[in-house]
């Protein structure tokens, strides 16, 4: 069972392997923008080793699993080589599903040096039940599985940078961690923000005031980040996301219980301490 790759030794693998991909990728990950970036990658890595033809299913435990194996075994009327994407929203397949996907996983172990179907299968970000579930291991053995991490608020200001730099352009760090503020949550966003300073701007050095002109605040909180900067220490940090979650309406009862139980854990802590 291969090691899952992460986002950049996908693109490694993908370049490496050429017309040889592996018969079934799984994809998994809770940022939108770069489980479909590595989706799209794999697609068309798909397309230059032939496989033309494209069919698209959304699954979930209801749905008609049956529909899948018989897209896995009709034959294109042009003989085309085809990519399969299954896309499972919930992450749980119920056991219909569950039984589809391992038979397509011994099937893809079967066909790999030559297989007809390429198959993709793209979840989200998976607890620790599903990643040892026979359906998601059956799936780990018959192809290679990508786990895409979340893009921290530390590495964010890089993660901009890095962005910056594929369209040529750069600014300083000061001005890397202002965008981070602004875009923090909301990882699509930053994209578009990214996007459009390549627009607006000639490659090269971007003056920080024209970054800040140009970018909006498209920063999206929740209670635990509220959480983790409390914890921190980080009081511009903190005031910034307690004014953004009243801007979203986020409830005050569901704030309060978040700073409250780090508080009443804090308060044991020290109540311990103090005891010895």
């Amino acid at each position: 069972m291969a090691q899952p790759l992460d986002a950049d030794r996908l693109a490694d693998h993908l370049q490496r392997a050429g017309n040889r991909l592996a018969p079934l990728y799984t994809v998994s990950g809770d940022e939108p923008l770069l489980v479909t970036e590595a989706v799209d990658a794999l697609r068309a890595a798909g397309r230059g080793a032939g496989y033309t033809e494209r069919l698209s299913m959304v699954m979930d435990a209801r749905s008609d699993w049956s529909a899948v194996i018989a897209a896995t075994q009709s034959v294109s009327l042009f003989g085309d080589r085809r990519i399969l994407e299954l896309k499972i929203p919930t992450g749980k397949p119920g056991k219909s599903g569950a039984d589809t996907l391992a038979r397509l996983a011994e099937q893809a172990e079967k066909q790999a040096d030559n297989p007809d179907t390429l198959i993709l299968v793209a979840l989200p970000r998976l607890d620790k039940a599903t990643r040892e579930s026979r359906w998601m291991q059956a799936l780990a053995r018959g192809g290679m599985t990508v786990d895409i991490a979340n893009v921290e608020r530390g590495r964010l200001p890089a993660w901009v940078g890095q962005r910056l730099a594929r369209q040529n352009q750069r600014t300083d760090n000061a001005t890397l961690q202002w965008m981070a503020d602004k875009v923090e949550g909301n990882l699509l966003a930053a994209h578009q923000e990214i996007q459009k300073l390549g627009l607006l701007y000639p490659e090269g050095q971007l003056a920080p005031e024209d970054v800040e002109r140009a970018v909006l605040n498209v920063a999206r909180y929740d209670v635990f980040g509220l959480r983790d900067a409390m914890l921190a220490g980080d009081l511009a940090r903190t005031i910034r996301m307690i004014d953004g979650l009243r801007a979203e309406g986020e409830a005050l009862p569901l704030v309060l219980w978040a700073v409250g139980e780090e508080i009443r854990l804090l308060a044991r802590v020290a109540e311990a301490r103090s005891l010895g």
